[in-house]
């Protein structure tokens, strides 16, 4: 489909940024000034509202200390589904 999303990654990975972009302790702005990108599009690509292009990526990732691959790695985990907990049974 040329023009739409599936769906199945625009939020995990606005996740993986957000979670990425915390542990470096940089803030929107500050991502945004060195990946040559605004601020607001950092928090729409977060929230899931936009997506951003492999060119995006590629700027995000350098200014993250990574190689895209590895952010978009980061975005394919957030995406499995995770393990439930085990509710014990009551007796």
């Amino acid at each position: 489909m040329v023009g739409k999303s599936s769906g199945q990654y625009e939020l995990p990975f606005g996740a993986a940024l957000r979670r990425v972009r915390l542990a470096a302790g940089m803030s929107q702005e500050q991502l945004g000034l060195e990946a040559g990108v605004q601020r607001n599009f950092i928090s729409l690509i977060e929230t899931g509202q936009n997506q951003p292009t492999v060119n995006t990526i590629a700027k995000l990732a350098r200014a993250l200390g990574l190689k895209a691959s590895e952010l978009v790695v980061e975005a394919e985990r957030e995406a499995e589904p995770r393990p439930r907990a085990r509710r014990s049974a009551a007796t």
